[in-house]
Protein backbone atom coordinates (compact mmCIF):
# COMPACT_ATOMS: atom_id res chain seq x y z
CA UNK A 1 0.00 0.00 0.00
CA UNK A 2 1.27 3.34 -0.89
CA UNK A 3 2.12 6.01 1.76
CA UNK A 4 -0.45 8.83 2.57
CA UNK A 5 0.22 12.70 2.03
CA UNK A 6 -2.40 15.12 3.51
CA UNK A 7 -0.94 18.91 2.69
CA UNK A 8 -2.36 21.97 3.63
CA UNK A 9 -1.53 25.22 1.42
CA UNK A 10 -2.31 28.81 2.85
CA UNK A 11 -1.29 31.99 0.40
CA UNK A 12 -0.70 32.81 -2.94
CA UNK A 13 -0.55 30.99 -6.07
CA UNK A 14 3.21 30.47 -6.14
CA UNK A 15 2.10 28.61 -2.34
CA UNK A 16 0.32 26.43 -4.25
CA UNK A 17 2.55 25.51 -7.21
CA UNK A 18 5.30 25.07 -4.50
CA UNK A 19 2.68 22.50 -2.74
CA UNK A 20 2.57 21.03 -5.85
CA UNK A 21 6.18 20.25 -6.69
CA UNK A 22 6.41 18.98 -2.92
CA UNK A 23 3.55 16.60 -3.99
CA UNK A 24 5.41 15.72 -7.36
CA UNK A 25 8.67 14.95 -5.62
CA UNK A 26 7.40 12.72 -2.68
CA UNK A 27 5.14 10.94 -5.22
CA UNK A 28 8.05 10.14 -7.46
CA UNK A 29 10.84 9.15 -4.96
CA UNK A 30 8.77 8.36 -1.94
CA UNK A 31 6.04 6.62 -3.15
CA UNK A 32 3.67 9.02 -1.54
CA UNK A 33 -0.18 9.54 -2.50
CA UNK A 34 -2.44 12.60 -1.92
CA UNK A 35 -5.41 11.94 0.81
CA UNK A 36 -7.91 14.15 1.90
CA UNK A 37 -7.94 12.62 5.52
CA UNK A 38 -5.62 13.90 7.65
CA UNK A 39 -5.98 11.00 10.33
CA UNK A 40 -4.98 8.73 7.53
CA UNK A 41 -2.11 10.40 6.42
CA UNK A 42 1.62 9.39 7.36
CA UNK A 43 2.78 12.61 6.51
CA UNK A 44 1.18 16.04 6.96
CA UNK A 45 2.59 19.29 5.12
CA UNK A 46 1.26 22.81 6.05
CA UNK A 47 2.95 25.28 3.55
CA UNK A 48 2.97 28.48 5.33
CA UNK A 49 2.33 32.27 4.51
CA UNK A 50 4.03 34.75 5.97
CA UNK A 51 2.55 37.79 4.15
CA UNK A 52 0.45 39.05 7.14
CA UNK A 53 0.26 38.40 10.83
CA UNK A 54 -2.78 36.09 10.47
CA UNK A 55 -1.79 32.97 8.85
CA UNK A 56 1.20 32.92 11.03
CA UNK A 57 -0.84 33.13 14.17
CA UNK A 58 -3.23 30.08 12.75
CA UNK A 59 -0.33 28.31 12.14
CA UNK A 60 0.36 26.74 15.58
CA UNK A 61 -3.30 26.87 15.91
CA UNK A 62 -3.32 24.61 12.77
CA UNK A 63 -0.07 22.21 14.17
CA UNK A 64 -1.97 21.82 17.30
CA UNK A 65 -4.70 20.08 15.89
CA UNK A 66 -2.97 18.13 13.37
CA UNK A 67 -1.06 16.65 16.38
CA UNK A 68 -4.23 15.81 18.03
CA UNK A 69 -5.84 14.13 14.83
CA UNK A 70 -2.79 12.51 13.52
CA UNK A 71 -1.80 8.50 13.92
CA UNK A 72 1.05 8.27 16.22
CA UNK A 73 3.47 7.53 13.62
CA UNK A 74 2.70 10.25 11.03
CA UNK A 75 5.29 12.95 10.47
CA UNK A 76 4.23 16.49 10.49
CA UNK A 77 6.37 18.84 7.92
CA UNK A 78 5.91 23.21 8.25
CA UNK A 79 7.33 24.87 4.89
CA UNK A 80 6.59 28.26 2.86
CA UNK A 81 7.41 31.40 4.27
CA UNK A 82 6.75 31.43 7.66
CA UNK A 83 9.12 28.25 7.90
CA UNK A 84 11.69 30.55 6.04
CA UNK A 85 11.46 33.71 9.21
CA UNK A 86 10.51 31.54 11.88
CA UNK A 87 13.07 28.28 11.43
CA UNK A 88 13.84 26.63 14.92
CA UNK A 89 11.56 28.80 16.84
CA UNK A 90 8.57 25.88 15.12
CA UNK A 91 9.99 23.18 16.54
CA UNK A 92 10.67 24.74 19.59
CA UNK A 93 7.72 25.89 20.32
CA UNK A 94 5.63 22.99 18.39
CA UNK A 95 8.35 20.51 19.59
CA UNK A 96 5.98 17.47 17.65
CA UNK A 97 7.61 18.94 14.45
CA UNK A 98 9.56 16.67 12.73
CA UNK A 99 11.26 19.39 9.96
CA UNK A 100 10.89 22.87 8.66
CA UNK A 101 11.65 23.83 4.88
CA UNK A 102 11.85 27.07 3.58
CA UNK A 103 10.51 28.38 0.54
CA UNK A 104 13.72 28.58 -0.81
CA UNK A 105 14.44 24.97 -0.47
CA UNK A 106 11.44 23.11 -2.32
CA UNK A 107 13.67 20.74 -3.83
CA UNK A 108 14.88 19.18 -0.62
CA UNK A 109 11.76 17.87 0.74
CA UNK A 110 12.82 14.42 0.10
CA UNK A 111 16.03 14.67 2.08
CA UNK A 112 14.83 16.56 4.72
CA UNK A 113 12.21 13.68 5.18
CA UNK A 114 14.46 11.31 6.58
CA UNK A 115 16.13 14.16 9.08
CA UNK A 116 14.30 14.47 12.16
CA UNK A 117 14.19 18.09 13.28
CA UNK A 118 15.98 18.93 10.06
CA UNK A 119 15.80 23.01 9.22
CA UNK A 120 16.71 23.94 5.80
CA UNK A 121 15.93 28.17 5.36
CA UNK A 122 18.61 28.91 3.17
CA UNK A 123 17.00 31.54 1.22
CA UNK A 124 20.43 31.72 -0.78
CA UNK A 125 19.94 28.58 -2.18
CA UNK A 126 18.89 28.11 -6.12
CA UNK A 127 16.51 26.53 -7.13
CA UNK A 128 15.82 28.00 -10.97
CA UNK A 129 17.22 25.31 -12.67
CA UNK A 130 16.14 22.23 -10.57
CA UNK A 131 14.07 19.60 -12.72
CA UNK A 132 10.92 18.66 -10.27
CA UNK A 133 8.44 15.91 -11.58
CA UNK A 134 5.94 17.13 -12.68
CA UNK A 135 2.43 16.98 -11.12
CA UNK A 136 -0.53 19.31 -11.33
CA UNK A 137 -3.85 19.55 -9.17
CA UNK A 138 -5.65 20.41 -12.61
CA UNK A 139 -5.63 18.82 -15.71
CA UNK A 140 -7.05 22.24 -17.62
CA UNK A 141 -4.34 25.10 -16.15
CA UNK A 142 -0.80 25.00 -15.34
CA UNK A 143 0.79 27.26 -12.91
CA UNK A 144 4.39 27.70 -13.49
CA UNK A 145 7.10 29.68 -11.76
CA UNK A 146 8.80 32.17 -14.17
CA UNK A 147 10.99 33.17 -11.56
CA UNK A 148 11.71 32.67 -7.55
CA UNK A 149 12.64 35.63 -5.21
CA UNK A 150 11.89 39.12 -5.38
CA UNK A 151 14.35 42.22 -5.55
CA UNK A 152 12.17 45.06 -4.68
CA UNK A 153 12.96 47.14 -1.31
CA UNK A 154 9.20 47.68 -0.01
CA UNK A 155 9.26 48.59 3.25
CA UNK A 156 6.32 46.44 4.54
CA UNK A 157 7.11 43.49 2.60
CA UNK A 158 8.65 40.46 4.04
CA UNK A 159 8.88 37.90 0.97
CA UNK A 160 12.38 38.75 0.46
CA UNK A 161 13.28 37.60 3.53
CA UNK A 162 11.90 34.75 3.30
CA UNK A 163 12.57 34.21 -0.59
CA UNK A 164 15.62 35.60 -1.23
CA UNK A 165 16.46 37.43 -4.34
CA UNK A 166 15.15 37.55 -7.35
CA UNK A 167 16.70 34.36 -9.83
CA UNK A 168 14.70 34.28 -13.42
CA UNK A 169 14.65 30.35 -14.45
CA UNK A 170 15.18 29.82 -18.16
CA UNK A 171 13.16 30.39 -20.71
CA UNK A 172 13.91 27.58 -22.48
CA UNK A 173 12.93 25.61 -18.94
CA UNK A 174 9.37 27.45 -19.33
CA UNK A 175 8.88 26.67 -22.50
CA UNK A 176 9.45 23.15 -22.04
CA UNK A 177 7.34 22.95 -19.07
CA UNK A 178 4.79 24.17 -20.99
CA UNK A 179 4.90 22.16 -23.95
CA UNK A 180 4.41 19.61 -21.26
CA UNK A 181 1.20 20.64 -19.85
CA UNK A 182 -0.14 21.37 -22.81
CA UNK A 183 0.23 18.14 -24.14
CA UNK A 184 -1.37 16.85 -21.45
CA UNK A 185 -4.40 19.22 -21.90
CA UNK A 186 -3.81 21.96 -20.04
CA UNK A 187 -4.84 24.90 -22.83
CA UNK A 188 -4.23 27.78 -19.80
CA UNK A 189 -1.15 28.84 -18.17
CA UNK A 190 -1.03 30.54 -15.31
CA UNK A 191 2.95 32.49 -14.93
CA UNK A 192 3.84 33.05 -11.83
CA UNK A 193 6.33 35.35 -10.02
CA UNK A 194 6.69 38.22 -7.03
CA UNK A 195 7.57 40.93 -9.92
CA UNK A 196 6.48 38.76 -13.20
CA UNK A 197 7.46 41.69 -15.48
CA UNK A 198 10.78 42.30 -14.61
CA UNK A 199 11.40 38.48 -15.59
CA UNK A 200 14.93 38.39 -16.98
CA UNK A 201 16.51 40.47 -15.04
CA UNK A 202 19.25 38.24 -13.18
CA UNK A 203 19.56 34.14 -14.02
CA UNK A 204 21.95 32.01 -12.06
CA UNK A 205 24.60 32.07 -14.86
CA UNK A 206 25.65 34.13 -17.87
CA UNK A 207 25.38 31.29 -20.02
CA UNK A 208 21.30 31.94 -20.75
CA UNK A 209 19.96 34.41 -23.17
CA UNK A 210 18.74 37.52 -22.11
CA UNK A 211 15.08 37.16 -22.76
CA UNK A 212 12.86 39.79 -20.68
CA UNK A 213 9.32 38.98 -19.79
CA UNK A 214 7.38 40.35 -22.66
CA UNK A 215 9.69 38.41 -25.30
CA UNK A 216 8.92 35.11 -23.00
CA UNK A 217 5.18 36.17 -23.19
CA UNK A 218 5.84 35.96 -27.33
CA UNK A 219 8.16 32.78 -27.39
CA UNK A 220 4.67 31.09 -25.04
CA UNK A 221 2.22 32.42 -27.29
CA UNK A 222 3.73 30.19 -30.34
CA UNK A 223 2.91 26.58 -28.37
CA UNK A 224 0.62 25.02 -30.39
CA UNK A 225 -2.49 23.94 -28.46
CA UNK A 226 -1.83 26.75 -25.77
CA UNK A 227 -5.27 28.56 -26.03
CA UNK A 228 -4.65 31.39 -23.15
CA UNK A 229 -2.10 33.11 -21.10
CA UNK A 230 -2.26 34.58 -17.76
CA UNK A 231 0.07 35.86 -14.93
CA UNK A 232 0.11 37.28 -11.84
CA UNK A 233 2.07 39.56 -10.37
CA UNK A 234 3.26 42.51 -12.96
CA UNK A 235 5.26 45.54 -10.96
CA UNK A 236 3.58 49.31 -11.99
CA UNK A 237 7.22 50.47 -12.09
CA UNK A 238 8.01 47.62 -14.69
CA UNK A 239 4.72 48.18 -17.12
CA UNK A 240 6.45 49.91 -20.49
CA UNK A 241 5.07 50.70 -23.35
CA UNK A 242 6.47 47.65 -25.43
CA UNK A 243 4.90 45.26 -22.43
CA UNK A 244 1.65 47.14 -22.47
CA UNK A 245 1.24 46.74 -26.36
CA UNK A 246 1.96 43.22 -26.37
CA UNK A 247 -0.91 42.61 -23.44
CA UNK A 248 -3.08 44.06 -25.35
CA UNK A 249 -2.53 42.92 -28.70
CA UNK A 250 -1.42 39.54 -28.35
CA UNK A 251 -4.50 37.33 -28.88
CA UNK A 252 -3.49 34.50 -26.35
CA UNK A 253 -2.42 37.06 -23.50
CA UNK A 254 -6.11 37.21 -21.37
CA UNK A 255 -7.48 40.57 -21.20
CA UNK A 256 -7.16 40.67 -16.86
CA UNK A 257 -4.07 42.41 -15.57
CA UNK A 258 -3.27 42.73 -11.51
CA UNK A 259 -1.83 45.94 -10.87
CA UNK A 260 -1.09 46.11 -7.09
CA UNK A 261 -1.60 49.79 -6.15
CA UNK A 262 -0.87 49.43 -2.08
CA UNK A 263 -1.40 52.90 -1.85
CA UNK A 264 -2.74 56.17 -3.98
CA UNK A 265 -0.81 58.62 -1.84
CA UNK A 266 3.01 59.55 -3.42
CA UNK A 267 3.79 60.56 -0.34
CA UNK A 268 2.44 57.20 1.56
CA UNK A 269 4.31 54.86 -1.63
CA UNK A 270 7.47 56.81 -1.07
CA UNK A 271 7.42 55.61 2.40
CA UNK A 272 6.97 52.67 0.83
CA UNK A 273 9.45 52.20 -1.25
CA UNK A 274 7.35 51.12 -4.29
CA UNK A 275 9.42 53.07 -6.63
CA UNK A 276 6.33 54.95 -8.26
CA UNK A 277 3.87 57.97 -7.96
CA UNK A 278 0.20 58.05 -8.10
CA UNK A 279 0.66 59.93 -11.34
CA UNK A 280 2.60 56.96 -13.19
CA UNK A 281 0.00 54.33 -11.62
CA UNK A 282 -2.68 56.33 -13.43
CA UNK A 283 -0.72 56.89 -16.35
CA UNK A 284 -0.31 52.93 -16.93
CA UNK A 285 -3.75 52.69 -16.38
CA UNK A 286 -4.98 54.66 -19.02
CA UNK A 287 -2.44 53.72 -21.13
CA UNK A 288 -3.59 50.17 -20.66
CA UNK A 289 -7.39 51.45 -21.44
CA UNK A 290 -6.06 52.91 -24.03
CA UNK A 291 -4.72 50.14 -26.05
CA UNK A 292 -7.12 47.71 -24.55
CA UNK A 293 -10.72 49.24 -23.60
CA UNK A 294 -11.75 45.79 -22.64
CA UNK A 295 -9.10 44.86 -20.19
CA UNK A 296 -10.12 43.98 -16.44
CA UNK A 297 -8.09 45.52 -13.52
CA UNK A 298 -7.58 44.28 -10.03
CA UNK A 299 -5.12 45.32 -7.90
CA UNK A 300 -3.74 45.31 -4.32
CA UNK A 301 -4.43 47.95 -1.13
CA UNK A 302 -3.13 48.26 2.28
CA UNK A 303 -4.98 50.91 4.36
CA UNK A 304 -3.26 52.96 7.66
CA UNK A 305 -0.09 52.42 6.44
CA UNK A 306 2.13 54.25 9.11
CA UNK A 307 1.82 57.85 8.75
CA UNK A 308 -1.38 57.68 6.63
CA UNK A 309 -3.23 60.84 7.00
CA UNK A 310 -6.95 61.42 6.26
CA UNK A 311 -5.29 63.14 2.91
CA UNK A 312 -3.15 60.45 2.42
CA UNK A 313 -6.06 57.92 2.31
CA UNK A 314 -8.47 60.24 0.25
CA UNK A 315 -5.84 59.61 -2.72
CA UNK A 316 -6.39 55.86 -2.60
CA UNK A 317 -10.34 57.10 -2.64
CA UNK A 318 -9.52 59.15 -5.35
CA UNK A 319 -7.59 56.57 -7.32
CA UNK A 320 -10.41 54.16 -6.90
CA UNK A 321 -13.00 56.62 -8.12
CA UNK A 322 -10.64 57.04 -11.34
CA UNK A 323 -9.92 53.65 -12.31
CA UNK A 324 -13.05 51.17 -10.76
CA UNK A 325 -11.01 48.57 -10.00
CA UNK A 326 -12.47 44.95 -10.62
CA UNK A 327 -11.49 43.28 -8.47
CA UNK A 328 -9.36 44.43 -5.08
CA UNK A 329 -7.78 42.40 -2.29
CA UNK A 330 -7.45 45.10 0.47
CA UNK A 331 -6.30 44.75 4.47
CA UNK A 332 -4.86 46.94 7.04
CA UNK A 333 -1.31 47.64 7.40
CA UNK A 334 0.31 44.34 9.45
CA UNK A 335 3.96 44.98 10.32
CA UNK A 336 5.84 42.36 9.65
CA UNK A 337 9.16 40.84 11.32
CA UNK A 338 12.54 42.06 9.84
CA UNK A 339 10.73 44.77 8.02
CA UNK A 340 11.68 48.30 8.08
CA UNK A 341 8.27 49.67 8.42
CA UNK A 342 7.99 47.14 11.67
CA UNK A 343 9.94 50.09 13.75
CA UNK A 344 8.02 52.60 12.35
CA UNK A 345 6.38 54.45 15.12
CA UNK A 346 3.32 56.68 13.14
CA UNK A 347 1.27 54.15 13.77
CA UNK A 348 -2.45 54.72 12.90
CA UNK A 349 -5.16 53.98 15.60
CA UNK A 350 -6.95 51.05 14.65
CA UNK A 351 -10.71 52.01 14.73
CA UNK A 352 -9.45 54.84 12.05
CA UNK A 353 -7.70 52.17 9.88
CA UNK A 354 -10.86 49.77 10.38
CA UNK A 355 -12.96 52.64 9.25
CA UNK A 356 -10.75 53.30 6.57
CA UNK A 357 -11.10 49.60 5.55
CA UNK A 358 -14.55 49.47 5.87
CA UNK A 359 -15.07 52.77 3.81
CA UNK A 360 -12.70 51.36 0.80
CA UNK A 361 -14.63 47.74 0.71
CA UNK A 362 -18.31 49.30 0.79
CA UNK A 363 -16.96 51.69 -2.34
CA UNK A 364 -15.54 48.96 -3.80
CA UNK A 365 -19.04 47.09 -3.74
CA UNK A 366 -20.57 50.30 -4.88
CA UNK A 367 -18.31 50.56 -8.35
CA UNK A 368 -18.65 46.22 -8.51
CA UNK A 369 -22.79 46.96 -8.31
CA UNK A 370 -22.72 49.53 -10.95
CA UNK A 371 -20.27 47.69 -13.24
CA UNK A 372 -21.82 44.58 -12.83
CA UNK A 373 -25.43 45.59 -13.64
CA UNK A 374 -24.39 46.57 -17.21
CA UNK A 375 -22.99 42.78 -17.83
CA UNK A 376 -26.84 41.47 -17.87
CA UNK A 377 -27.11 39.68 -21.72
CA UNK A 378 -23.63 39.56 -22.49
CA UNK A 379 -21.70 36.91 -24.20
CA UNK A 380 -18.23 35.70 -22.64
CA UNK A 381 -15.90 33.33 -23.99
CA UNK A 382 -15.75 30.97 -21.20
CA UNK A 383 -12.81 28.25 -20.79
CA UNK A 384 -14.54 25.65 -17.91
CA UNK A 385 -12.75 24.22 -14.96
CA UNK A 386 -14.45 23.64 -11.94
CA UNK A 387 -17.02 21.51 -11.59
CA UNK A 388 -19.84 22.42 -8.52
CA UNK A 389 -21.36 20.21 -6.66
CA UNK A 390 -24.49 22.34 -6.95
CA UNK A 391 -24.39 20.65 -11.09
CA UNK A 392 -22.95 23.42 -12.11
CA UNK A 393 -19.76 23.86 -14.12
CA UNK A 394 -17.56 27.16 -13.85
CA UNK A 395 -15.18 29.13 -15.67
CA UNK A 396 -13.66 32.39 -16.20
CA UNK A 397 -13.44 34.88 -19.41
CA UNK A 398 -11.26 36.33 -21.11
CA UNK A 399 -11.18 39.40 -19.01
CA UNK A 400 -11.10 37.01 -15.59
CA UNK A 401 -15.01 37.07 -15.19
CA UNK A 402 -16.31 34.16 -13.12
CA UNK A 403 -19.36 32.11 -14.83
CA UNK A 404 -21.09 29.21 -13.52
CA UNK A 405 -23.72 27.25 -16.28
CA UNK A 406 -25.74 24.42 -15.50
CA UNK A 407 -23.44 21.37 -16.62
CA UNK A 408 -21.60 18.25 -15.68
CA UNK A 409 -17.70 17.05 -16.46
CA UNK A 410 -18.41 17.04 -20.23
CA UNK A 411 -17.60 21.15 -20.40
CA UNK A 412 -14.31 20.75 -18.20
CA UNK A 413 -11.72 21.58 -20.34
CA UNK A 414 -13.89 22.98 -23.23
CA UNK A 415 -14.54 26.94 -24.40
CA UNK A 416 -17.99 27.81 -24.97
CA UNK A 417 -19.57 31.01 -25.38
CA UNK A 418 -21.95 31.81 -22.47
CA UNK A 419 -24.63 34.16 -21.94
CA UNK A 420 -24.95 35.97 -18.28
CA UNK A 421 -28.77 35.39 -17.17
CA UNK A 422 -28.27 36.42 -13.50
CA UNK A 423 -25.40 38.32 -11.66
CA UNK A 424 -23.83 38.38 -8.54
CA UNK A 425 -20.55 40.47 -6.75
CA UNK A 426 -18.31 37.42 -6.67
CA UNK A 427 -19.73 34.94 -9.77
CA UNK A 428 -22.32 35.56 -12.43
CA UNK A 429 -24.93 32.68 -13.89
CA UNK A 430 -25.16 31.88 -17.65
CA UNK A 431 -26.62 29.56 -20.31
CA UNK A 432 -24.46 28.09 -23.03
CA UNK A 433 -25.55 29.42 -26.51
CA UNK A 434 -22.74 28.09 -28.36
Amino acid sequence: MSKKLFIETLGCAMNSRDSEHMIAQLREKEGYETTQTLEEADLILINTCSVRERPVHKLFSELGGFNKKKKPSAKIGVCGCTASHLGEEIIKRAPYVNFVLGARNVSKISEVLHKDKAVEIDINYDESEFAFDDFRSSAYKAFINISIGCDKKCTFCIVPKTRGDEISIPDDLIINEAKRAVGKGAKELFLLGQNVNNYGRRFSSDKHEKVNFTELLRRLSKIEGLERIRFTSPHPFHMDDEFIEEFAHNPKICKSMHMPLQSGSTKVLKEMKRGYTKEWFLNRVAKLRSVCPEVSISTDIIVAFPGESDADFAETIDVMKQVKFDQIFSFKYSPRPETEAQHFTNVVDEEVASDRLSYLQSLHNEIMDEKNATLMGNVYRVYFEDLHRDGYVAGRSDNNLVLKVKGSEELLGEFRDVKVTAIGRTILTGEVVA
